[in-house]
């Protein structure tokens, strides 16, 4: 066994995959796509920003031909595939500022790597821009965009042989210890090497620390509104009996400690 950082900390996760080679195999394994880059960009974003939000990706690539977009999140958030559909959609209206049509030079591919569950199960989800014939169903190819989610922790031996090597690795450090005889895949086996923990910079531990500091007060965060909007939920149901049963406004709010005003709007 190999002893590694959490794959699920974008500074991880950026040290593996900011890494040329890896890079480069993971778009090919994944997208189909050879890559001619010579560099890999981390907290890449538009100046000036597109629209009134300043995109910024983990994780981004061009050659002349394409441009990748990769983005790590462990954290699931209600807007998560709307969030990566506006990052992706800025990428392309990017090209649009300086172009003379509305055709981009550059096809736009974004990558979503969620490292935590999703409410689907789903390892693998495509966002095709290319429009369907209603008729045949088949894609007119005109528009080769195309968003990708990946869910390592619902890798199945189902999904596609080129995705299952990557899947597996990232689903594997999230405990931080990997069995390197499971791989096989030279850029995966170098990945996982590059997050080797005796390859760690000092900066690197300091950067994973903020990140579990900030995720931690997030959790809690949310624990604690939970917990509020369940006691308010339960003080509105016994006002609401009560009410039913006819007592006095003024007598409910003594009891349950809520206002008039939310009393009174009760069904």
């Amino acid at each position: 066994m190999k002893a590694v950082a959490s794959l699920r900390y974008g500074v991880i996760f950026k040290k593996a995959f900011c890494d040329v080679e890896v890079f480069t195999a993971f778009v090919k394994d994944v997208l189909g796509i050879d890559l001619c880059i010579d560099k890999v960009e981390t907290e890449k974003s538009f100046t000036p920003p597109i629209g009134n939000v300043d995109s910024r990706f983990d994780l981004y690539a061009e050659d002349t031909v394409n441009r990748i977009i990769v983005d790590i999140q462990h954290r699931f958030y209600e807007d998560h595939y709307d969030r990566f559909l506006h990052y992706h959609c800025a990428a392309l209206l990017e090209q649009a500022t300086n172009a003379k049509n509305y055709r981009p030079a550059l096809k736009v591919f974004t990558i979503v790597v969620l490292t935590s569950n999703n409410a689907h199960k789903s390892a693998i989800s495509t966002i095709y821009f290319d429009p369907v014939d209603h008729l045949t169903g088949k894609p007119l190819g005109e528009i080769p965009h195309k968003v990708l989610y990946l869910s390592p922790k619902h890798v199945t031996e189902q999904i596609p042989a080129p995705y299952y090597e990557w899947l597996s690795a990232i689903k594997d450090s999230l405990d931080e210890q990997v069995d390197e005889a499971t791989y096989h895949h030279p850029a995966v086996l170098k990945a996982l090497n590059l997050i080797s923990r005796d390859n760690l910079t000092p900066q690197d531990r300091a950067r994973m620390k903020e990140e579990y500091a900030l995720e931690t007060t997030v959790y809690k965060k949310g624990l604690r509104e939970g917990e509020e909007k369940g006691r308010m939920q339960e003080k509105l149901a016994i006002a609401k009996a009560l009410k039913a049963q006819g007592m006095s406004l003024e007598a409910i709010a003594e009891i349950t400690g809520l206002d008039m005003q939310s009393l009174e709007n009760l069904a």
